[in-house]
């Protein structure tokens, strides 16, 4: 049954469907898989087995009795491990919440659970979401299938491990500066960051509450659009919630393949000229130029464009990211959030417990960001630092907002460079807040983004990012489509040999 792992969510749920196999069948399947590959690979935190296997056995039994149920019932997902599942333990990859129950659901658990789709279990992640690597999670560092040797990124680097390597056909991950396009480009899968506010953020535990997005990942387009119809639409239990879109983003997926067919039916891509030069690997750009010349050759007009802002963009996302962090993650000190820890020496009071608790329950990352986004706040520097940044973030809205007036969407390496190996950037944190230079932006302003597998360098796949305007997600949909239709497939497909090694090793 190897080959059963290599299909699509669309595919799977076809031979469901077809009553060719059970979902519990299914979902035992990739549960046996995760078994054997996840003791290399650190993808999972927690595998949830008897529920997802209860949840199958649950579909099976209303298909057998002929009753209706959605498309894609019975095929497993995963979701990243800060989404609360009521009586699921939901980490965030933290000692601060190690053991946590949530006792409610996410409003995207209660849509999977609506669209009957079995949780397998929550992925590993950067403690909080913070890091672009997975290797500042507690609960130790998640390897890259394609070699166990590099990082997978981050944040949602175990979400976008477990598609790569076939553990789940689609996953949740999310998104603050990049935390599902960039692993998903390191894994050689598809993955999208919505429109801000198209899904709903309520029981995502917050990191940066203006930036955060969650978001899918799968191994195509197709895939993606589909899980991000099932977990979209407004949620009043979201401040932020947008109204529902009229336009299906399934639709304009299917579609973008016949638009390029057609001599490129009118597409037009913007080319951003800073997110082609410094810090982007020769290897990385030579797979952008071809893509592009690809594009042209299938008659889609190309357009270079400048955004004077985006040169200042991650300084200003890492003032105010760490900002919203310092304001978010103040609740977690022992008394209304996490596991309290007392002094060892002197008075117990509520200030050395709080110290004492945070100074346990929070890794290196953290504290680090907690720290810069404090000082960025406090009194003296607000208007300097934090300030500063509010208004170079109104600069990057306008900027893009200018170019998406000239083009439908813009067009840019998503990460630059290849993944490199655990541990290269540990002691040098800047290099690796470097690696959201791309993606940053669309966070900023709030725009959709994702990332299309294109081709490979080193042996490693390289991803291509769209943006395009808010509330345009499903234009962004189409010209996705049309994208993956002329990549590398090889980029998409984590060679068989390496999985099969992967899996008779007990370590790496």
């Amino acid at each position: 049954m190897a080959e059963i792992f290599e299909k699509s969510a669309q595919e799977l749920a076809q031979l469901l469907r077809d009553r060719r196999i059970t979902s519990r069948e299914l979902t035992q399947l990739f549960l046996d898989r995760i078994a054997a590959l996840n003791p290399v690979l650190n993808a999972f935190l927690f595998v949830d087995a008897e529920g997802a296997l209860e949840q199958a056995k649950a579909v099976d039994a209303d298909r057998a009795a002929g009753k209706e149920l959605p498309e894609f019932a019975g095929v497993p997902i995963a979701i990243k491990d800060n989404m609360c599942q009521r009586g699921i333990p939901t980490t965030c990859g933290s000692k601060m919440l190690e053991g946590w129950e949530p006792p409610y659901n996410a409003t995207v658990v209660e849509k999977l659970q609506e669209a009957r789709l079995p949780i397998v279990g929550h992925t590993n992640m950067d403690e909080f979401a913070m890091g672009s690597t997975t290797e500042h999670s507690a609960f130790g560092a998640t390897r890259n299938p394609w070699d166990p040797a590099r990082v997978p990124g981050g944040s949602s680097g175990g979400s976008a491990v477990a598609v790569a390597a076939h553990l789940v056909p689609w996953a949740l991950g999310s998104d603050t500066g990049g935390s599902i396009r960039q692993p998903a480009a390191f894994n050689g899968v598809v993955g999208a960051k919505p429109t801000y506010g198209v899904v709903s953020r309520y029981g995502l535990v917050a990191m940066a509450s203006s930036l955060d997005q969650i978001g899918p990942f799968a191994t195509n387009v197709a895939d993606a659009a589909a899980l991000h119809s099932i977990v979209e639409g407004h949620d009043t239990h979201d401040s932020t919630s947008l109204p529902d879109s009229e336009v299906s983003v399934r639709e304009q997926a299917a579609s973008g393949v016949t638009a390029l067919e057609n001599a490129g039916a009118e597409l037009t891509i913007g080319i951003v000229k800073e997110m082609m030069g410094e810090g982007f690997s020769p290897e990385v750009l030579d797979i952008f130029r071809s893509a592009v010349e690809r594009l042209k050759d299938h008659g889609v007009k190309v357009v270079e464009v400048s955004c004077p802002s985006l040169s200042y963009a991650l300084g200003a996302y890492y003032l105010i990211m760490p900002a919203e962090v310092s304001s978010n993650l103040a609740r977690f000190d022992g008394v209304r959030y996490g596991n309290r820890v007392l002094p060892k020496a002197g008075p117990v009071t509520a200030e050395t417990m709080m110290a004492a608790t945070r100074e346990a329950g929070f890794g290196t990352e953290v504290k680090r960001r907690i720290i810069l986004g404090t000082h960025a706040l406090s009194a003296g520097y607000f208007d300097a630092y934090y300030g500063s940044a509010q208004k170079v973030r109104t600069l990057v809205q306008r900027d893009l907002a200018a170019a998406f007036e000239t083009v439908d969407v813009l067009l840019s390496p998503t990460a630059p460079t290849v993944p490199f190996e655990l541990g290269q950037h540990q002691h040098d944190p800047m290099q690796m807040y470097l690696n959201d230079i791309a993606t940053i932006p669309a966070n900023l302003a709030g725009v959709p983004a994702m990332n299309v597998p294109m081709g490979l360098a080193q042996g490693l796949p390289v991803g291509l990012q769209l943006m395009a305007p808010p509330h345009e997600d499903a234009r962004m949909y189409r010209y996705a489509a049309a994208l993956e239709s002329i990549a590398d497939p090889a980029a998409a497909q984590v060679p068989a040999e390496r999985l099969s090694a992967l899996a008779g090793k007990e370590e790496c």
